[in-house]
């Protein structure tokens, strides 16, 4: 959709009311509901989805490290642990030339470093500016909900593409 003469609020909010169509619709709420709520003790089935529930939170725990630990083992970012939600949310330090770059695009920074990941890795990531950032913080929203082998895979790729997005922005500094 393209808006035009639509003052640049009004665009955003349109653009927040189309990203919310990302969440889960009323019957995947009604059928999350239900299995978060699972069968009760002395149930048929209570030991096995215990059992499963825990391997699940587990794991979740475990891809979380892995994507956290990975991410600010590259040389500027800065991520918290993710804990009790399924995103990280790494700052990235952008150099100049990103900006500069950025900016003769009409793209916040971040939005510019997230088009570069998905263009040369298909890793998508949504930019950080969309979440009203405190001014002069870049980064973006990932999820650790990939297998732990993938989310090995996806940190391998993120520190191998900020490596050659810095270099690339480095040069452009220079010039």
């Amino acid at each position: 959709m393209e808006l035009t003469n639509f003052d640049s609020r009004v665009k955003d909010e349109i653009y927040k009311l189309a990203s919310s169509g990302l969440c889960s619709g009323l019957a995947g709420q009604i059928m999350t509901s239900l299995m978060v709520k699972g069968p009760k003790p002395g149930d048929e089935s209570y030991e096995s989805h215990e059992k499963e529930k825990r391997e699940v939170f587990q794991s979740l725990k475990r891809k979380a490290k892995i994507l956290t630990d990975g991410l600010n083992a590259i040389e500027g970012f800065s991520c918290q642990e993710a804990d009790g939600a399924m995103y990280a949310f790494p700052s990235v330090e952008m150099s100049e030339g990103a900006k500069v770059a950025a900016e003769s695009q009409g793209l916040s920074p971040d939005a510019l470093y997230s088009l570069s990941l998905l263009e040369s890795t298909g890793v998508c990531v949504v930019p950080a500016s969309g979440f009203s950032q405190k001014e002069g913080r870049f980064g973006f929203r990932t999820t650790f909900l990939p297998s732990e082998e993938e989310m090995e895979r996806v940190v391998e790729l993120l520190a191998k593409h900020h490596k050659e997005f810095v270099a690339k922005y480095e040069t452009n500094e220079t010039k």
